[in-house]
């Protein structure tokens, strides 16, 4: 599974998860422009968990970054310029924050769209973008990687997951055990008796295991994997812990 297709299937579940609480009908065009702003995961401002390019804005109080970004005020020419980006703790917290960016009466018509291609024709023209290929590029997304499954609601993106209940896999480094997906870490003494084996704990009596030791898989959580002792990270946007 190449770097993009592991970007869509980290943040298509979480797209389709805030979609349906904010009334939004069709995922494929979100998850498309989360692909597109952030270069897959990759992007400088993504480091902050800001998938979707949203700029602080005078009305805008919690945490930022300044970079250089580049806009299209004339059409094809770019001009760079230096602005405040909103940042975000997680991936979570960041598809939750583009949601409540477009909660605003300037994007309502969003709400009404039930295609990506008028989905993303409407949030051009509320101004989200000053691209004049912003649609265009967008639906080569959609179209190359088959998006518009996600809005049928008939395949949950947690139904892609590389990991099959019941297999085995091994730890690719030393690994926290948590009681439930991101959730506290458990202690040594709550780790199985094979997990004590392969483990080891930290100053504070947190367990860990030990890179190369065997799994067998639970249960999936988004990006999160259900082992006897607890959960496990199994990948993230840049890094696959489990395979």
């Amino acid at each position: 599974m190449g770097t993009q297709e592991t970007f869509i299937m980290q943040i298509a579940s979480i797209v389709q998860k805030y979609a349906k609480q904010y009334g939004i009908k069709v995922a494929s065009p979100i998850i498309a422009q989360a692909c597109l702003e952030s270069a897959y995961g990759k992007s400088g401002l993504a480091k902050y968990h800001n998938y979707f390019g949203m700029k602080a804005g005078k009305n805008y109080s919690g945490p930022s970054v300044k970079m250089k970004t580049k806009e299209e005020y004339q059409m094809g020419v770019l001009t760079e310029i230096y602005a405040n980006f909103r940042t975000y703790p997680d991936m979570d917290a960041g598809v939750k924050g583009y949601f409540d960016f477009i909660s605003t009466k300037r994007y309502a018509n969003l709400k009404t769209a039930t295609t990506a291609e008028q989905y993303l024709t409407f949030i051009k023209l509320d101004g989200y973008a000053t691209s004049n290929s912003y649609v265009k590029s967008c639906m080569n997304v959609v179209n190359k990687y088959n998006l518009k499954m996600y809005d049928t609601g008939v395949v949950p993106a947690a139904s892609l997951s590389p990991y099959q209940i019941g297999q085995v896999y091994t730890l690719q480094s030393d690994m926290y055990v948590r009681q439930t997906p991101n959730g506290s870490k458990i202690k040594y003494d709550s780790l199985t008796e094979d997990g004590k084996k392969n483990g080891k704990f930290d100053d504070d009596g947190n367990a860990i295991l030990n890179k190369g030791t065997r799994v067998t898989c639970k249960a999936m959580s988004e990006n999160w994997m259900k082992i006897p002792s607890g959960w496990v990270c199994a990948y993230n946007s840049t890094k696959t812990y489990i395979k």
